[in-house]
């Protein structure tokens, strides 16, 4: 399956975010999945200000993945992401129906801002 993972990482420290999307890629490609992109698209404000490991957040540092995995690889990642306090928010979703004809028409690229990747 083809999945969409957005992060939210505390600002302040992109070696931090660095590692985060690192470790989540490690974690992938362990399990036989593929990375098809990756996109950091930097420092934004939050929606609205959220309470997170004792600390309250207005800004975040965003990035976004597509990965293909199995759902049982997609829940690891997303268990991974809920117990590292370094993170805010994080949505993860299966893009496309599923057959592969619509799946290969989805690339890795991930168009946002101009900023550099990581």
């Amino acid at each position: 399956m083809l999945y969409e993972l957005i992060a939210v990482v505390r600002p302040g420290n992109l070696a931090e975010v660095k590692e985060i999307a690192r470790t989540t890629g490690s974690l992938i490609l362990r399990s036989g999945g593929t990375i098809r992109g990756i996109k950091n698209w930097g420092i934004f404000s939050l929606p609205k200000k959220t309470h997170k490991h004792q600390a309250q957040y207005m800004d975040g540092h965003y990035f976004i993945m597509r990965f293909d995995a199995s759902s049982k690889t997609q829940d690891d990642v997303r268990k991974t992401l809920g117990l590292d306090p370094r993170m805010i928010k994080f949505s993860s979703v299966k893009l496309g129906n599923g057959t592969l004809e619509s799946l290969s028409r989805i690339g890795g690229n991930i168009p946002w801002s101009e900023k550099e990747d990581f």
